[in-house]
């Protein structure tokens, strides 16, 4: 379903406030492609439905293809989620959550790349230890993670979702499982006080120097979430698909927009996740909305271990052919090409536009399609 409000619709209609507040360039860059997504601005197609019976055309306008964009998730979604499945093993999969302490916001607003990036590197190192600690698994293991930079209130909240296979490599090649097949695969309470202090390592190697941060970030336990492993190897791709491309806010959560007001719809996890709506000042919604702007070029998905670029593609298929694959589900029909009219036949594209806008001949098709569907004759 078309959802009723739209983070376009929020900076379309604050483009003075865009236009003065303090953004870097890529901010300002992202900002305007997700306020032109889907308009045309950015040009078009016209596709046909293949069906006999059918043969609805369908004018289209072109997506910015932004990774912050809500409007254009659902395609690299499903690209990314079938690329997975090929990757898949018959074994558990836990999932697990590292997330960072509010004290390095501040640093983290201005150097995202420093911690950001150190928070990929320490997480890493956290479970390649725990893996090959021979108490725990002595293994190689290996880890798929996806980094969200938000809260349910917009607010700053880094934060990184792991999925890591139940088991690992040795030295010999051979698969070997977590002992005992572990409910939490490593102990949360080690793994958070190793997390920290790899952490805190890191930024002092990078240069930071504010031994104040260093003291306050000792003080308090540092969080890492960890949950049962999933049922079977595909309601990881599933569950994962949630989060691989989601961004700080969905269109669907926006419940009202005003001249004064954006409210929207977030979880109160202090609540036991009670649904609540809050409402922020349009420029506040979209200050909080830049700060989760990742900078340009910077990897969110990352692969680990035998799970990484270099070594997938000679050790997976050592190990299916070891372990066998999981037994794959019934294939989903791409729903993105289907045609929305007849739900049967699929979408060819007829013609392609620039931002002058869609060739008359077609738009004359079009009209005249509508009118006659409508039971409408026109003569001239």
């Amino acid at each position: 379903m078309k959802p009723r409000h739209e983070v376009a619709t929020i900076l379309n209609q604050n483009q003075s406030y865009l236009a003065t507040a303090v953004f870097n360039v890529w901010q300002q860059r992202t900002l305007f492609a997700l306020s032109k997504c889907r308009t045309a601005a950015l040009g078009g197609h016209i596709d046909k439905c293949n069906h006999p019976p059918c043969g609805h055309l369908h004018l289209s306008y072109n997506s910015c293809r932004n990774r912050h964009c809500p409007k254009c998730q659902g395609h690299k979604r499903e690209a990314w989620i079938s690329k997975r499945e090929e990757e898949l093993l018959p074994v558990p999969y836990y999932h697990v959550v590292f997330t960072l302490p509010g004290e390095l916001n501040r640093l983290a607003l201005h150097k995202p790349r420093l911690i950001y990036n150190t928070l990929f590197k320490t997480a890493w190192s956290t479970i390649k230890g725990f893996g090959e600690h021979p108490n725990f698994l002595g293994a190689i293991t290996g880890m798929l993670c996806i980094l969200h930079t938000w809260g349910q209130n917009l607010s700053l909240h880094p934060h990184l979702h792991c999925i890591v296979p139940g088991g690992g490599i040795t030295k010999t090649g051979n698969w070997k499982s977590v002992k005992k097949k572990e409910k939490y695969l490593y102990p949360v309470k080690q793994m958070s006080a190793v997390f920290r202090a790899r952490y805190v390592a890191e930024l002092r190697k990078n240069g930071i120097k504010d031994q104040n941060l260093f003291d306050a970030l000792f003080i308090k336990n540092w969080v890492v979430y960890a949950k049962r492993p999933f049922k079977n190897a595909y309601h990881v791709v599933e569950y994962l698909g949630r989060y691989t491309h989601k961004i700080a806010i969905s269109n669907h959560r926006i419940k009202l927009i005003t001249e004064e007001q954006v409210t929207f719809s977030s979880k109160n996890y202090r609540n036991h996740g009670e649904k609540e709506n809050l409402s922020l000042h349009p420029k506040e919604f979209i200050r909080r909305f830049a700060m989760h702007i990742l900078p340009k070029g910077f990897v969110r998905i990352r692969h680990y271990g035998f799970l990484s670029s270099t070594s997938k593609h000679i050790y997976l298929k050592q190990l299916q052919q070891q372990l066998g694959k999981p037994i794959e589900p019934k294939p989903k029909l791409s729903l993105h090409l289907l045609c929305p009219k007849c739900k049967h036949g699929m979408l060819e594209t007829m013609t392609v536009f620039d931002a002058r806008g869609p060739p008359k001949y077609w738009l004359v098709k079009i009209r005249n399609q509508n009118l006659k569907e409508k039971k409408i004759i026109v003569t001239a």
